[in-house]
């Protein structure tokens, strides 16, 4: 990665500990949607601006920055693991991974935010994800049930939102809540 995109995620740090997350998605929907006429604009969000290669999984996808690609690794959330991974599959990670790539499309710019940590111990980049519209991904990920929490020291600013949102999705039996019971379930263990 390039000195320019790795001082402009370190400049970046200072913005996530005072970014406000907007409104996940409507836990109702299952792909993205416009802007309603006559709502309010997108709030500018601040981060640097990637565009999506790939969605690897639910909660990890490839980014260009001015012409270097890296992977991302979403902070704060965990999703189950999908079909075909290095790990056995999960209840449900099939429709994480699915639902991930809906809300960021290849193509798509998204903003990146880090936290403390810059980077994983599998040199990923740590970063809360926004889309254009101003929908913060990690948190319409837990809301709407295609992601559990999973706070990590040192990077949880945003840990009380995502478990409260955690506790809502499973309290409205959404996404893995509703088919599985919750995370962690074994694809194999259900038939599938």
């Amino acid at each position: 990665m390039s000195r320019a995109v790795l001082l402009g995620l370190a400049l970046l740090a200072a913005c996530a500990r005072a970014e406000t997350p907007t409104a996940p998605l409507e836990a109702s929907s299952a792909t993205p949607s416009a802007t309603p006429t006559g709502a309010p604009a997108a709030p500018t969000v601040p981060g640097l601006a990637a565009t999506v290669r790939q969605v690897v999984d639910g909660d990890t996808i490839e980014i260009a920055v001015a012409g270097e690609v890296d992977t991302v690794r979403l902070i704060g959330i965990d999703t189950p693991e999908k079909t075909g991974g290095l790990r056995p599959a999960e209840c449900f990670g099939d429709e994480a991974s699915a639902f991930a790539g809906q809300v960021m499309p290849v193509g798509s710019t998204v903003r990146l935010v880090r936290d403390s940590e810059a980077r994983d111990q599998y040199d990923r980049l740590l970063a809360y994800v926004y889309r254009d519209d101003g929908t913060f991904v990690n948190l319409a990920l837990v809301d709407t049930g295609y992601a559990t929490a999973y706070p990590f020291e040192p990077n949880t600013t945003f840990a009380e939102e995502f478990r409260a949102a955690e506790e809502r999705a499973r309290r409205l039996h959404l996404g893995l809540w509703g088919r599985c019971g919750g995370p962690d379930v074994p694809a194999a263990s259900l038939g599938s």
